[in-house]
């Protein structure tokens, strides 16, 4: 098992999981951050970090989509130790549907 982002995060990316993760596993993308599947050791500590409930245990029903794109962009995006600002408006897109849509491909900055 391990656990996987999903589309909730899209927009909101508060980042308070990358400060709890003992092993780094987080890549961040411009408005979405991702897990590494192969770094993830499954401890759990990040699921109940995020304040959108976006991060899930890959054995939930409909991850298969998320953990493809999460390994895809762990691949390319830069890794995440600490965590950073937040967007803006993050509260305002947390819990909004169809948000996959507007997941951006591109890379953020990392840390």
């Amino acid at each position: 098992m391990t656990y996987v982002v999903t589309e909730n995060c899209i927009k909101c990316k508060y980042m308070d999981c990358v400060e709890v993760c003992p092993v780094d596993c987080f890549y961040e993308g411009e408005n979405m951050l991702v897990i590494h599947p192969d770094e993830c050791i499954d401890c759990g500590v990040c699921e109940p970090e995020c304040p959108a409930e976006a991060i899930v245990p890959d054995t939930e029903p409909d991850t298969e989509k998320w953990m493809t794109l999460n390994a895809e962009y762990a691949a390319s995006w830069p890794n995440i130790t600490r965590k950073g600002e937040q967007p803006a408006d993050a509260d305002e897109w947390n819990g909004k549907p169809d948000k996959e849509k507007l997941l951006s491909p591109n890379p953020g900055s990392g840390s």
